[in-house]
């Protein structure tokens, strides 16, 4: 899933929706039922495991995991 649109906080103000766009770089990989949230950039060459919830950046050449996802190693050569 790649989330685009995020809600506000506030009760008053939760139908208020922020766009963010999501940036995938080149040849990333990511895995079965991944959730990328509005505003991330994922680097190219990246693997993002299944299940993963990806709220923050992710740099070039690197494997995430879990939820949130965290950068776990490299990708080698």
């Amino acid at each position: 899933m790649i989330a685009t649109l995020n809600h506000d906080l506030a009760p008053s103000r939760r139908a208020d929706m922020h766009p963010a766009p999501v940036s995938i770089g080149r040849n990333v990989w990511i895995g079965a039922n991944a959730t990328i949230l509005a505003g991330v950039t994922i680097g190219d060459d990246a693997v993002v495991a299944a299940a993963s919830v990806v709220t923050k950046d992710v740099p070039a050449r690197t494997v995430v995991v879990g939820s949130p996802a965290r950068v776990v190693r490299s990708v080698p050569d």
